[in-house]
């Protein structure tokens, strides 16, 4: 049984990253209606605030566990999808992927340095694999860039911070979806209001209203029935297996936009595409695989103990 439900939870994090990989083409169509890759990520939290609002009130007034007292967990995970939304704006996409995809180094580093953990004999295999992978999917070819400039170095830090994030989340006591999703997006849009202002040139100009109001339809079912459950998954999965092995698993975006790209996009799917592919699966594989089942039963475990005291607490 415990077994079973880590297995799932290591499945809903490839899927639901892995969906990503396709966000490129709504993102299109947004591009095309008027509202910029800044604007979108923007609008992308607020809206998404602004729907879950309602539930967070509810639970802080019902529950006590709104998702306000995760500041750190939402302003890290949060903030560092912030960090690489807008490192798009200030580099080169080749440049942001390979920087940002550096989170399983900085998973790995935070589990020995922070988190006092050794990683299994298995990493050694595992955490090469998966940069490799990327570095062959995304780098076609080129050296690993090093930081150049401001949006190099956002994608860098964006990657660690998201990291950071995903390891605060597995160590806090929180394992219930709603707080942790809800402060990805309200802390998440507080750094994205902020990075705006900073990156106000870069953003572009706002839409007009009128162009905004003919979005809005197509933003709230974006976000209903993609932003919200994807980052649903991927936010709570830390609090259910380890940081490092989540950092390894959100590589099937990759996969998932490598192949997307070549099916609807008339990109090159040859020989690198594969092998890059292959070696970011099998990075994956050994880490479900080969993973002690110690760390997801004390999870799970403790899963079992919050809500029981939730529980005795309400009755």
């Amino acid at each position: 049984m415990v077994r079973d439900r880590f297995l799932l939870v290591c499945l809903g994090v490839c899927v639901a990253a892995g969906l990503w990989g396709l966000y490129w083409i709504p993102q299109r169509q947004l591009e095309a209606a008027g509202l910029t890759g800044g604007w979108g990520t923007i609008a992308q939290y607020l809206i998404s605030t602004v729907i879950l609002l309602p539930f967070a009130i509810y639970y802080l007034i019902k529950r006590n566990q709104s998702g306000f007292g995760l500041i750190a967990a939402g302003t890290l995970m949060g903030g560092g999808i912030v960090c690489y939304a807008n490192s798009l704006l200030l580099t080169e996409v080749m440049r942001t992927m390979l920087l940002f995809y550096l989170t399983p180094f900085w998973a790995t580093l935070i589990e020995i340095v922070f988190l006092r953990q050794r990683p299994g004999w298995w990493r050694i295999l595992s955490l090469p694999l998966a940069i490799a992978g990327a570095m062959i999917v995304i780098g076609r070819g080129q050296t690993f860039p090093m930081p150049a400039n401001v949006g190099d170095w956002l994608a860098l830090s964006g990657g660690a911070i998201y990291a950071a994030g995903a390891a605060r989340i597995q160590h806090s006591k929180v394992t219930n979806v709603f707080p942790i999703i809800f402060a990805f997006f309200f802390y998440g849009s507080i750094v994205a209001i902020i990075q705006g202002m900073i990156f106000a040139n870069q953003l572009g100009p706002a839409p007009e209203v009128a162009r905004l109001a003919t979005m809005v339809p197509w933003l709230l079912a974006l976000s209903l029935f993609f932003f919200i459950p994807t980052n649903a998954i991927i936010s709570w999965a830390p609090s259910q297996i380890s940081t490092g092995l989540f950092s390894i698993l959100i590589l099937s975006e990759l996969i998932f936009g490598t192949i997307s790209a070549a099916l609807w996009a008339n990109e090159a799917f040859g020989p690198r595409e594969i092998i890059g592919s292959g070696c970011i699966l099998l990075a994956g594989i050994l880490e479900v695989a080969l993973a002690p089942r110690q760390s997801s039963q004390t999870n799970i475990r403790k899963a079992g103990i919050e809500n029981a005291e939730s529980g005795d607490s309400q009755r």
